[in-house]
Formats: structure tokens, sequence, C-alpha cells
């Protein structure tokens, strides 16, 4: 696969791991939220993916009020950004591992049916939104997203016109990817994120990545990242295999050791690597053109 020559910059930007007390630049509020998603726009990111954390707590939270303000925030200051809203909240079970059914779901759980993970979607029509392709053991807990959850969030996500990301976390995931593709419930063209290095999925290793690539759907769009000292390697080795990329504090939280970094560095340092490749940095208007959107007047027009 050739490499890629328009690249697509993503800043996930504030996550919802337990990162709020491990640096001060991570945002939690909707004001600091939609403030980091300005800055990340400006330095060259083409889309935002968000979540929202409680403004008092910073923990991850799926209060949809939360997500419009940011919404909102962003599209006051008239910034052209691609909007990329989780819809992976509501999917974390906890249990004890000697004793699960006894004891049943412990702190940590929240677990909802996969509608019940839309309800800002249905709000705010999104550009984008993502999709958790399978269950996973998420570190020590399970992330669980079961193939009836995602046939019916895929066809509610299809029915409401909003482009899903297809969030892959290893390989059997990105089969049963094409297997909703199959069925009818993903349109063309489809866009995936293929994760690497989250405990306990894919490793981010690069052949991982070409076996991957080499499996997707043709067609298909794609960005991958990998977390922690990775994330700035795997923006070059996405780009070489002909994917775009994706950078921003919920995956990382350093510029260099010891050097805590704000979204706006990460994406400048994106863009710095992109360029450096001698390829291009793709516009908003570039990605929506790409990965089949509608042009941002109509959208706006649509969603009112």
């Amino acid at each position: 696969m050739p490499m890629n020559e328009n690249v697509i910059i993503t800043c996930a930007l504030t996550g919802a791991g337990d990162t709020v007390g491990r640096s001060p630049h991570v945002p939690v509020t909707p004001e600091q939220i939609a403030a980091s998603a300005v800055e990340a726009a400006e330095a060259g990111a083409a889309v935002v993916h968000i979540h929202v954390r409680d403004p008092e707590t910073g923990a991850p939270s799926r209060d949809r009020r939360l997500y419009r303000e940011v919404v909102e925030r962003i599209k006051e200051t008239g910034t052209d950004v691609v909007i990329n809203l989780t819809a992976g909240m509501g999917g974390d079970l906890v249990l004890d591992a000697d004793q699960p059914l006894e004891k049943g779901a412990l702190d940590g759980t929240d677990l909802v049916g996969g509608l019940d993970r839309l309800p800002h979607v249905e709000d705010l029509l999104p550009d984008i939104c993502t999709l958790d392709c399978g269950s996973l053991n998420f570190g020590d807990q399970l992330y669980v997203s079961t193939t009836e959850m995602l046939r019916k969030g895929a066809r509610r996500i299809q029915e409401l016109g909003v482009k899903p990301e297809l969030e892959i976390f290893d390989t059997g995931q990105l089969w049963f990817a094409k297997q909703l593709l199959e069925e009818g419930l993903l349109d063309q063209p489809t866009l995936f994120q293929l994760c690497m290095g989250i405990p306990w999925g894919a490793p981010a290793d690069p052949g991982v990545l070409q076996s991957m690539v080499n499996f997707l759907p043709p067609g298909a769009q794609w960005a991958s990242f990998a977390l922690g000292r990775m994330q700035m390697p795997w923006v070059a080795q996405s780009i070489l295999l002909g994917g775009n990329v994706r950078v921003g504090l919920e995956d990382n939280l350093y510029l260099s050791r010891g050097v805590k970094a704000t979204n706006g560095q990460l994406v400048e340092r994106a863009v710095r690597v992109v360029e450096d490749l001698g390829v291009s940095v793709a516009s908003a208007d570039e990605a929506r053109a790409r990965l089949g959107l509608p042009a941002r007047v109509g959208r706006a027009a649509a969603s009112g």
C-alpha cells in the first residue's frame, strides 16, 4: 500500500482514563475541552475526538448536556473542524476474579446496552461517532460490546446519518466489522481506527499493524494510533502504510521524557512528522471529502 500523501490528523482530547491527576493539561470542563479542541484545530488537526468528564471530579461521564456544551462552544468560535464524539462509554464491567457471579458487578462498572450509549449522538448529530467493535480484556476490567449490541448500535448510527468510526482493538473485531459491512449495517466509505498497544488488545507492533491493514475491506479509510512513547513513531508508521493518524492527551501525556504536553503541542509535533515525510496535512474540508461526510454548511443546516 502506498504512503498516504494527504494525512488527516485526529486529536483525541481527553479520553476516559485516569489521567487528570497526572497532567495539568488534561481538559476536564466543557470550556476546557472546547478550548483544547480549538487549539488542536489551529495546530493542524482536521478532526477532534471528544469525551466528556464530570467537571467536579474529572471522572468520565456520559452526560449528554456536557457533550452539548462542548460542541456548542466549539461551533460558537467558528472553528472549522470535524466533530467526532465517542459512543464507547457504557461498556465497562468490573468483576471479582474469584466470585464473579456471587459478587456481581463491582464499583467501576458502567454497563448499558448499545442504544443507551447513543443519546448524545442522537441529540447532536456529529460528523462522526465511534463504535467499539467488540469486547476486550481492558487492563484489569472488561469492556463489553457484544455482537448484538454492535448490530443495534450500527443500525441506529446508520439511521441517524452519522459516520461510524470503527474502533478496532484486535483482529477479531476487524473481522466482525467486516461482517457488519456485509450485512449492510455500514455505508461506504468505511472508516476504521486501528487502536494499538492497549492492554490486552493488538500490540503496537509494525507487523501486526501491517496484517490488520491487509485485512481491511476495499475502499476503507483508516487511521491508527499507539499509546505513550509510541505515539509519534506510530504517526510515521501509519503514514508509511497509507493511513491517517491520531495523537492527543487521551493516548499520551508527554512531549518528551518528563515534559508534559498540551494537545496543541502534540498536533504540532505530528504536523512536523507529516511534513518531514514530504507529504501534506489534510484540512477539515479535505477530510470531509475523503471520509464521505457532508460539507460543513450542509451539516450545519441539517442539524439546526
